[in-house]
């Protein structure tokens, strides 16, 4: 029996590389699988080095997540361009701001991300097993989207997190996922909270990921991520009736970036 089993088990190995060169469905299923696989591996080797180095809930857990993370674009062959790292050098809080395109957003954002930020996740990462455990310690600020007046209270205990933490604020203004090469409308709230809290808004730009990974096409491949980290634009002086050219701006210029570092036509 343990024979017929093993057989089986090596049957089913030596035939999965020719199924994944024959079917891009097969494929895409493998791979995402095993991205989702090293997500809950890699969580939780973090999540008790994260309670032994920094005893709970904080941003410093972080550094520990970001270098555990940064090994999974080993394993898909991903390679990262990245620019203007100088950016996130302002003194104090700030707002950053990034295109939002798809589960690997993760490896993107822990390529660059800077030390002492925090990032605004939807609630329901919260239960998502050792992942959403690693990301609590690591002082993801968890926010209910299907409730305006929760969104609105977090986003002002927000403010006081960056005041007296000093710590910058990761958010994705387009709300979702995105994986279409371009840019969806951008909602007020994180530009709200960078006028409110006088903090300047750093832009952050990923390529588009659709010539190497589109679940519409079951494609999901090596490849090239360019990212740009654009200069900050300052907020200081603004005001609430500032917010939607504040929005405008930000959204014209990642924009352009995103098209120019993707190599489309704008």
């Amino acid at each position: 029996m343990e024979l017929g089993w093993l057989l089986w088990g090596a049957a089913v190995l030596l035939l999965l590389p020719v199924l994944m060169e024959l079917s891009p469905a097969v494929n895409f299923v493998l791979r995402v699988g095993f991205y989702y696989l090293l997500c809950i591996v890699g969580s939780s080797v973090a999540a008790p080095i994260c309670l032994l180095v920094n005893g709970g809930r904080t941003v410093k857990n972080m550094r520990i997540i970001k270098a555990v993370v940064k090994t999974f674009k080993y394993f898909f062959g991903l390679r990262f361009e990245v620019k203007g790292l100088e950016h996130f050098e302002v003194e104090g809080p700030a707002i950053i701001v990034s295109n939002h395109q798809s589960m690997l957003d993760m490896m993107g954002l822990m390529e660059v991300l800077p030390d002492d930020c925090v990032q605004v996740g939807k609630k329901e990462l919260m239960y998502a097993g050792t992942v959403g455990l690693v990301i609590y310690l690591g002082g993801v600020i968890f926010i209910n989207r299907k409730s305006t007046t929760s969104a609105k209270m977090v986003m002002a205990e927000v403010a006081k997190t960056m005041a007296t933490d000093n710590v910058k604020v990761w958010v994705y203004p387009e709300g979702t996922r995105n994986c279409t090469g371009d840019l969806l409308p951008f909602k007020k709230g994180a530009f709200h909270l960078a006028v409110q809290a006088q903090v300047p808004v750093i832009p952050v730009v990923y390529s588009s990921f659709t010539n190497f990974y589109n679940p519409k096409k079951n494609l999901f491949t090596s490849g090239k991520i360019k990212v740009e980290v654009l200069p900050p634009i300052e907020t200081k002086g603004l005001t609430s009736d500032d917010v939607s050219d504040l929005t405008d701006r930000c959204f014209r210029t990642m924009r352009e970036t995103l098209f120019r570092l993707s190599g489309h036509p704008s």
